[in-house]
């Protein structure tokens, strides 16, 4: 039996396996090919939908037969959230989940970081590698609930009251744009040439929240007097984003004061015109100890697959361009050692910490070991706050210790990994290895 560690895989034996998960969790399963999508709604297996072919949930265990998946079947991964809806995810103890083979011996057992403020924990997927398959740890917090979680793997999921996915934010009602903010900002965008965003309810009421903070404190701050910082608002909200940006403002008492105070200067300026923007979110409150007006707006791009994917090959392509300028060749991109980025990055936003070493002591080279990485050497970097491949790139580069990873000549393959909603937004992990 193996104890994984998020990012850690094994393989499986021949035949079926099955999937438990002890304790007030339900469980549920998407049968997806190698670009991560669903090949229709049936791919979904849970409460309501027990069955698909080579997958059947009974109570709390799942069994997969990879045999028996649909063609073209390449991945299943496994999510489990909360029996009871009334009951937070994160009251609960940390799952833990056991895969067992046909004659019921243990085959992997994983124990992820205690949930916080996710919705679904997504735990382990199963994965065709060469002729067989294997098991990888996930371990990775998702807060945009079930429903949210099965539409961004392409599955079509109708609610009893109108859904709310990340993809596609409310439609601008007669009410939603009342007081004329989102009209003077698309104006001003649109002026740039940059295209229109649209209300999200999710970032309206995580604005709402983070201007109601701050104006009860009477000062502008990322993160408030109760701890809590604008970017863990968002996810909290139910919006897993990819990239997010921010405007904390006092002062401002009209929408027209607010985008006008907002494009006075470059910095504010740029992220007003944000182009990569498409979702957005705001809110005043006037009181507390000043009687100011503190604002918040929030723009943000929706966490799809194929958006994580893009922003990833986006850090390795400008990560070789500076070993092309130093006349190094190429880095190529480990499927393992991008497993363990990624699981790093989730981590450090979810047991909220910042370094090399995880809290259980682990190092990069333990983590890239446990994803099944075959490497001599091992480097990593991290970094938080970035809002894009181009400012973390950049940033690295601008780091002596981090540029010497960047150019090590003895590297030879490379996997990113990010995940937002951490205390400082963004975490970005990249590992190198030779």
């Amino acid at each position: 039996m193996s104890d994984l560690v998020p990012g850690g895989n094994v393989p499986l034996p021949g035949g079926p396996v099955s999937v438990r998960v002890p304790g007030g969790f339900d469980v549920s399963a998407l049968v997806t090919d190698e670009g991560g999508k669903v090949g229709g709604d049936a791919d979904f297996v849970f409460y309501n939908q027990p069955e698909a072919p080579g997958a059947r949930l009974r109570d709390d265990t799942l069994t997969v037969d990879p045999a028996r998946l649909r063609r073209g079947a390449a991945r299943v991964t496994v999510a489990v959230g909360p029996s009871d809806p009334g009951t937070p995810l994160g009251a609960l103890p940390s799952p833990t989940v056991l895969v067992t083979d046909a004659r019921g011996r243990t085959v992997a057992r994983f124990t992820p970081a205690r949930p916080g403020r996710e919705t679904v924990l997504l735990l382990v997927e199963f994965y065709r590698r060469g002729e067989g398959w294997k098991v990888r740890a996930l371990g990775q917090g998702y807060a945009d609930g079930l429903a949210g979680l099965a539409r961004d793997f392409g599955v079509e999921v109708t609610d009893d009251a109108p859904p709310e996915p990340a993809t596609a934010p409310e439609p601008l009602t007669p009410g939603a744009d009342s007081d004329g903010f989102l009209n003077l900002v698309n104006s001003a965008r649109a002026a740039a040439g940059s295209p229109a965003v649209r209300p999200d309810p999710r970032l309206r009421s995580a604005a709402r929240a983070h201007a109601a903070a701050m104006a009860a404190a009477g000062t502008l701050s990322i993160e408030t007097r109760d701890g809590v910082s604008v970017h863990q608002r968002v996810v909290s909200a139910g919006f897993a984003y990819l990239t997010v940006g921010e405007h904390l403002v006092s002062g401002p008492r009209t929408p027209a004061e607010f985008v006008a105070y907002c494009l006075r200067a470059e910095r504010t300026r740029r992220t007003l015109h944000d182009t990569a923007f498409t979702h957005a979110g705001w809110a005043c409150v006037t009181g507390g100890p000043s009687g100011d007006t503190y604002w918040t707006a929030l723009w943000a791009v929706p966490l799809t697959p194929d958006g994580l994917a893009r922003t990833t090959a986006e850090v390795v392509g400008l990560t070789n361009r500076e070993r092309a300028g130093a006349g190094l060749p190429a880095l190529a991109v480990d499927a393992r050692l991008t497993a363990a980025a990624q699981a790093h990055s989730a981590d450090m936003v979810t047991r909220d910490f910042y370094s090399h070493t995880d809290p259980d002591g682990g190092k990069p080279w333990d983590r890239a070991a446990a994803a099944g990485a075959d490497r001599r050497s091992v480097g990593e970097n991290i970094a938080c706050g970035q809002r894009s491949p181009a400012e973390v790139v950049e940033g690295w580069m601008n780091s002596p210790g981090h540029r010497a990873n960047i150019l090590e000549a003895g590297f030879t393959h490379i996997g990113v990994g990010l995940a937002g909603g951490g205390r400082a937004g963004t975490y970005w992990t990249q590992l190198l290895g030779g």
